[in-house]
């Protein structure tokens, strides 16, 4: 057990002492006055309630005891429900509700006033925006609902009946966030919304919340019922079921490798594309299982082709022994492996050391690493700077026409930059002739699009 768990405990048993003491003190004093004035005329029932009182006042202490230990309702900062509480609270909405919608709403720029501003300010800023939002849905005739702190700067609601009955309310909060201020400190506040149709289930109907924030924008895809869409990808991994596409990656115009697209088959052969197959693996752990899968099947595959194929992987996986261990004995069975593993990720991973021992032992087997999203997202910079890595490619923004023209100072100077590490770059996308001869003219090694190959299956 924890320190805090441990002197939270202590504080909560102290006070149900502090409770139940006085009460038991004073039982006891009279069962000792009583004792004491009518010690000749006692009956034997006397004595039987006697105990029993005792009895009573013991268990009404622990009860005290044991209702201290219980999860508080309320946080002490924003005076909103606390998370545990909240949970159960929707989790009986959800079951007791026709239909039910769920409202998240976050002040996303919450650490950066906690580091400007100190933490005190930012516990004022979620108490001011907690109070906004109470006297915001008041105004609009919505009194008495449920409203937790979640985590950090993350509220959550419940309301009784369908989203579309509240989208037009959410969106025009949103929109009057934008001038909402806390003193001189500027507060940006963000929301999503979903109801009960999406699922019954609570940890769901959250996640999906998040996920809605993140995107803006959700799929009739995205919307398949989380459970429903659990057990596909679970059986589409188990039986393998999965099409495997391929598209060609030039050099020179003469072609050097292949990327492989990977889409899951659910029922009634219903692909399962990765934005929404992806985010269920992790949830489930499966990444290894996946990865280890997709690499099989290319290996089988092209066994008798000797050309490169490019295959996005997660880098956890990557840095998991199990999947190091299958890697080699699949390079016993194939010999060399002509694999590009493509890495993204957004969390940085500051063990480099490790990193590039793992990637040495890979490239000994015939792997190549390439690090993705070059001069979008700050860890493939930092992992061109300090990893030894064979490929980077440049993200997707940089191969529109006008975004390649604007930014070719910049695109030009990645490459400089990654040709005196010894690394070859890499851009997708290239739709037009234009963005194709702007690669060329900015020299960049590995050039993919539809202006070059069309995507096949295979």
């Amino acid at each position: 057990m924890l320190l805090p768990q441990t002197k939270e405990r202590e504080y909560r048993f102290k006070l149900a002492l502090r409770m139940g003491l006085p009460i038991f003190a004073l039982v006891v004093a009279f069962i000792f006055h009583t004792f004491v004035s009518n010690y000749g005329n006692l009956t034997a029932s006397m004595y039987i309630e006697a105990v029993f009182l005792l009895f009573v006042s013991i268990y009404f202490i622990f009860y005290l005891i044991y209702s201290g230990f219980e999860v508080k309702i309320t946080d002490n900062i924003t005076k909103t429900f606390t998370r545990e509480y909240l949970y159960k609270y929707l989790i009986k909405e959800l079951h007791n509700k026709k239909t039910y919608t769920l409202i998240l709403l976050s002040v996303e720029n919450l650490n950066d006033i906690n580091k400007l501003y100190g933490i005190k300010n930012g516990d004022k800023v979620l108490r001011e925006v907690v109070l906004w939002i109470a006297k915001y849905f008041k105004d609009a005739d919505i009194n008495n609902f449920p409203l937790g702190h979640l985590k950090g700067g993350d509220f959550i609601i419940g309301l009784e009946g369908k989203k579309e009955k509240y989208m037009t309310l959410l969106d025009l909060f949103c929109l009057k966030s934008n001038e909402f201020k806390v003193g001189d400190i500027e507060v940006k506040i963000s929301g999503a919304i979903v109801d009960s149709r999406y699922s019954q289930e609570l940890d769901y109907l959250i996640e999906h919340l998040f996920e809605i924030q993140n995107r803006k924008k959700v799929t009739k895809e995205e919307e398949i019922n989380p459970n429903e869409l659990e057990s596909l990808v679970i059986n589409a991994i188990k039986e393998r079921n999965l099409l495997l596409m391929k598209q060609d990656v030039f050099e020179n115009e003469s072609l050097a490798f292949r990327e492989c697209f990977v889409k899951l088959k659910g029922e009634d052969s219903k692909l399962i594309h990765p934005k929404t197959y992806i985010k269920v693996i992790n949830k489930l752990s499966l990444g290894v299982d996946f990865d280890l899968l997709i690499i099989e099947e290319i290996l089988q595959k092209s066994v008798e082709n000797k050309i490169f194929h490019a295959i996005n992987i997660l880098p956890t996986s990557l840095r998991n022994d199990k999947l190091l261990f299958r890697v080699k004995e699949l390079f016993k069975e194939y010999g060399t492996l002509n694999i590009i593993f493509v890495l993204s990720e957004f969390e940085y991973y500051s063990h480099t050391q490790r990193y590039n021992h793992i990637l040495h032992s890979l490239k000994k087997l015939g792997i190549k690493i390439a690090i993705d999203r070059l001069g979008s997202i700050h860890t493939s910079f930092l992992y061109l700077r300090e990893l030894d890595i064979d490929i980077v490619r440049f993200d997707s923004y940089y191969s529109n026409d006008e975004k390649l023209k604007k930014n070719f100072n910049i695109v030009d100077g990645f490459v400089i930059m990654a040709h005196e590490k010894g690394v070859k770059t890499w851009i997708k996308n290239i739709q037009t002739q234009q963005s194709f001869e702007l690669a060329k003219k900015v020299k960049v090694d590995y050039i993919q699009g539809k202006y070059l190959s069309e995507l096949e299956q295979r």
